[in-house]
């Protein structure tokens, strides 16, 4: 397969014609009738090209992966004049990874253009899905599926996560920091191995907890699990959990609730998550967020699309090079003198100086 990068902040809209999308009907059906129905439904939305989303476990309102992919759909829905709903922008919610087949193929008879499946777990699933419709256009994010109908998103959520490894060890009191981990796939696995190698950068004697959760959608496991951190000392968490992540924001809004003096932080990640540490008007647990352009890559890959260009059969990669990874504004939480090793790190790993794993190490 494939791979080409795209910088995400600086993507061209490209305007040309639509794509018909021709879906088969069944036999009993008539035709003509429902390329009536779809063309309607998408005058009525306000344009001629469509997309939608399914989500992964977690919810459209994660605050974090899905959220962030939802909102560039959304994003991109308003800048072509789109509405929610048929022939515009849509999305289904999985409850379960049972769901993703029936979400991926109601949307395909939906007659959507453009579908994006986001997250790992997905690809078994849009493998499938787009074998049996090699005329639609699907997108996959956080993994790969080799086929020519699908075009795959991929980041180098180790770059970002090294620059959260660095501020988290440079920032402890403690000298201790934790991660707390969704599932152990390769995306996860990502985001742990950076964290370790750019807290270890700035110091090597730090000490640092892992600890994987195994689910997405769990906010009580995240918040167990940052009590147990917190509790022996961890300052600083950085999460890759999703929803379970949450808990750990409530595990340490708690704590900060109780003491305001104390030294308790988490980064959060994929979207910034300042809102959700907020404590009170005064307080705020959330040092900086990983971020993912998410959302960017989802109107990069719907503009190319639209524009006839659609990537099928490549793995797009986003990276700090690309501006596809880094993290957000810490409202003054992070020193200057810490920011400038930051911005130090970013240059070194954008150009090639330094490469940072994907696997942590054993």
């Amino acid at each position: 397969m494939k791979k080409r990068k795209f910088g995400l902040l600086i993507s061209t809209v490209v305007a040309a014609g639509a794509i018909l999308a021709a879906c088969g009907s069944d036999d009993d059906k008539d035709t003509s009738n429902n390329d009536t129905a779809s063309d309607k439904g998408k005058e009525e939305a306000g344009g001629d090209f469509s997309l939608a989303m399914v989500t992964d476990v977690g919810g459209v309102d994660d605050k974090s992966f899905n959220q962030s992919a939802w909102e560039g759909i959304q994003e991109w829905g308003a800048e072509n004049g789109l509405k929610k709903g048929e022939g515009g922008f849509d999305y289904l919610q999985s409850a379960s990874d049972a769901d993703y087949n029936s979400n991926l193929n109601n949307l395909i008879r939906r007659d959507f253009d453009l579908v994006f499946g986001v997250g790992y777990m997905m690809d078994d699933a849009i493998s499938e899905i787009a074998s049996e419709n090699p005329d639609k256009m699907i997108s996959i994010i956080d993994s790969t599926v080799d086929a020519p109908n699908v075009a795959s998103i991929l980041f180098k959520e180790q770059e970002g996560a090294f620059l959260a490894g660095v501020v988290a060890a440079s920032m402890s009191e403690s000298g201790k920091i934790g991660f707390v981990g969704g599932a152990e796939i390769p995306v996860i696995e990502r985001f742990h191995a950076g964290f370790i190698e750019g807290a270890k950068a700035v110091n090597p004697d730090i000490e640092i907890q892992v600890k994987y959760t195994g689910v997405f959608d769990k906010p009580e496991q995240g918040k167990i699990t940052a009590n147990a951190m917190y509790s022996s000392g961890v300052d600083i968490i950085f999460h890759a959990a999703g929803a379970t992540g949450n808990g750990v924001f409530s595990e340490a809004k708690e704590r900060k609730a109780k003491n305001p003096d104390s030294n308790i932080w988490v980064i959060g990640v994929d979207a910034d998550q300042y809102e959700e540490g907020r404590v009170d008007d005064k307080n705020n647990i959330t040092l900086t967020s990983m971020l993912k352009g998410v959302g960017t890559a989802v109107k990069d890959v719907a503009d190319r699309a639209k524009a006839g260009d659609f990537p099928g059969g490549e793995t797009l990669v986003y990276g700090l090079a690309e501006d596809g990874v880094g993290l957000a504004d810490s409202r003054g939480a992070i020193p200057e003198d810490v920011l400038k090793t930051v911005e130090d790190y970013k240059a070194k790993i954008a150009s090639g100086e330094i490469k940072v794993s994907e696997k942590p190490a054993k």
